[in-house]
């Protein structure tokens, strides 16, 4: 698995990384077929401090793609809802890719 994590007007620092490594591996925990994960940590100029502090990742899975964003005043926080939201996401996909079609049951000749 192939783990980018940048900053936009923010330095992204070793507490912080390991933070998000270590919420990302609930994700890699629950599907083991993650190829690519992208995350973006930023800072954006707005006047509301609510939601300043913004956390968005691009996960390519076998077959699929997923993105999420979350936005906090808080940067923990906002990766805390990022990840519960690809979490959610993952189960998802997961679910959709396993083969639920069952077997018929093969009937035995009349005598």
């Amino acid at each position: 698995m192939n783990l980018t994590i940048s900053g936009h007007h923010l330095d992204v620092t070793p507490a912080l990384r390991e933070y998000v490594v270590q919420k990302l591996e609930r994700i890699i925990r629950h599907f083991d077929q993650v190829v690519d994960v992208k995350v973006l940590l930023s800072v954006d100029p707005l006047k509301d401090k609510d939601l300043r502090q913004k956390a968005e990742c691009n996960i390519h899975v076998k077959g699929r793609d997923l993105f999420a964003e979350s936005a906090h005043a808080d940067l923990y926080a906002a990766v805390d809802q990022l990840a519960d939201k690809l979490d959610r996401q993952v189960l998802k996909h997961k679910d959709k890719a396993q083969d639920h079609h069952h077997q018929s049951v093969k009937r035995m000749p009349a005598e």
